[in-house]
């Protein structure tokens, strides 16, 4: 028996019966063909809808009592191999076929190739079916019918091209993957002239942020279904079904995958799931296993630091110096990038503070430039307020800036990205934060920033890295905290720290060797 969806908006019974979901089913049974082999079906056999889906298609196509449909827009989360892309093209097709003169159908995603997989299976259904062939002609990047002059096509998310768009039915698939709000908005407003529009995502879970840092429109639209179902919202016209594993669930238990997929041993096979699971772990790619296999939320897709070590650490504290002062940790760019300053007290159980973190705002078109000047009062700013022991700086782009501190005699130290320093500084790092030997203060920059880093392995060593080479996913404040946290450990050790180590040199008004 198939599991039910963790969590379901209430639909009135009589609202499903005068729908469409029954009249959806029977095309797909009737015209919608398998488009490739699977555990449970053949590539050319007609698809056969299970309980499940019917009640699932039921509640989404449901009409009010004055013949309306019900909802406007839907999310429906599935974890993957679950016939999510069936479901999809099924209601575009549906939609292309049956909705009047003049349809349009979109099937909308992040970029154009995950736009084109729903369409690419919709486009595929009509080749196989030899009625479908007759009533709709295919052409590479769209499906039109000649008689009613309705098309299907692919959109992807640059959202500034879909406006002046009439949609009549939109499918969104992996709106997690959506970088911004924007394809979602545009599509949600594009309504205005069609009676009993649907906008209609279909979608795994994810990164609960989006490029910009705040919460995605996708992990939004998931709250927000949390929200009807508790009755602290009321919306008729949202439809809300999610199928997954709970946040505290052990991954490894098959008892889990079972409730976290409706398609388990049917449309899914166990031996598959196992073996899946079993690679995640090898590769360190649990939480990739936890989004697209059981659709959990997560704070990264490559996690580094073990989900809510970060927040363990967290007190409430007021920041003040100890004996042995304070590293900063400074972490440079390039322009338009992200430049980090923090500060760490060396202490037994060291305290992390962000002083500043200059990043490119959101939406900037590349004009944007890190203020240099700015940066290096700052940093002359802290050494006034705290006792510094150590500036641990990063970047060559900013050593011209580092000997101008140095000059002013300024206690700056390069620390140099090299797989030799770096690793054991990470691990140190890692190590300190899941025992709990150091403190934060929740500020959330540095939260996202951490949550952005993940290890990158292979034959040179052990480093950190974001996702991408230009990605939105910063990590500066991580490299910073990392640094200093590790230079901290250091001073921790010295008898004198008004001293350069191991002399009797006072550090007060002397230079650093670079």
């Amino acid at each position: 028996m198939a599991s039910p969806p963790r969590y379901m908006t209430y639909v009135p019974e009589e609202d499903m019966a005068r729908g469409d979901g029954q009249l959806i089913r029977k095309f797909q049974e009737g015209y919608c063909r398998v488009t490739k082999d699977g555990y449970a079906c053949n590539t050319g056999e007609l698809i056969r809808f299970r309980p499940w889906q019917s009640t699932l298609t039921s509640a989404v196509y449901a009409r009010r009592p004055d013949g309306r449909l019900r909802h406007r827009r839907a999310l429906i989360g599935l974890p993957r191999k679950n016939g999510k892309s069936a479901i999809g093209s099924g209601f575009g097709l549906h939609a292309l076929l049956m909705r009047g003169q003049g349809s349009e159908v979109y099937s909308a995603a992040s970029d154009k190739e995950q736009a084109k997989i729903v369409f690419g299976v919709a486009k595929r259904i009509v080749e196989l079916d030899e009625d479908l062939s007759e009533m709709i002609t295919p052409y590479r990047d769209v499906l039109e019918v000649k008689e009613t002059g309705s098309i299907y096509k692919a959109l992807s998310s640059e959202a500034f091209t879909k406006e002046g768009l009439n949609p009549t039915f939109v499918i969104y698939d992996e709106l997690h993957a959506a970088p911004t709000e924007e394809l979602w908005d545009v599509l949600s407003n594009a309504f205005g002239a069609r009676k009993d529009p649907m906008l209609v995502a279909i979608t795994t879970a994810g990164v609960k942020t989006d490029q910009t840092g705040g919460d995605s429109i996708c992990y939004k639209m998931y709250q927000y279904g949390q929200k009807l179902i508790s009755g602290e919202e009321i919306d008729n016209a949202f439809f809300f079904a999610w199928w997954g594993a709970p946040d505290n669930c052990d991954p490894s238990d098959p008892k889990v995958w079972r409730a976290a997929n409706p398609g388990y041993d049917d449309l899914l096979d166990p031996e598959d799931f196992e073996a899946t699971y079993k690679t995640a772990v090898a590769k360190g790619t649990i939480n990739d296993f936890k989004t697209k296999r059981l659709n959990m939320w997560v704070s990264a897709a490559k996690a580094w630091l073990p989900e809510g070590a970060w927040s363990a650490c967290k007190r409430d504290w007021k920041f003040t110096q100890p004996k042995k002062g304070v590293v900063l940790g400074f972490d440079g760019s390039r322009n338009g990038d992200c430049t980090a300053l923090v500060a760490v007290t060396v202490e037994t159980e060291p305290k992390i503070i962000v002083l500043n973190l200059w990043e490119k705002p959101v939406g900037d078109k590349g004009e944007w430039r890190v203020p240099r000047a700015q940066v290096k009062d700052a940093i002359r700013e802290a050494c006034r307020t705290y006792d510094v022991r150590e500036i641990a700086w990063d970047e060559f782009l900013w050593l011209d800036a580092a000997e101008d501190l140095t000059d002013e005699g300024l206690p700056v130290v390069v620390f140099p990205q090299t797989l030799s320093r770096m690793g054991p500084a990470t691990q140190r790092f890692y190590e300190m934060v899941t025992t709990q030997q150091l403190t934060n203060d929740g500020d959330p920059r540095l939260t996202r920033h951490l949550s952005n880093a993940w290890i990158k392995v292979d034959s040179r060593g052990a480093r950190l890295q974001k996702d991408a080479r230009n990605s939105p996913r910063k990590i500066d404040l991580a490299v910073a905290a990392v640094m200093a946290v590790d230079r901290a450990a250091f001073w921790l050790t010295q008898d004198d720290p008004d001293c350069f180590p191991g002399t009797d040199v006072p550090i007060k008004g002397h230079h650093f060797v670079w």
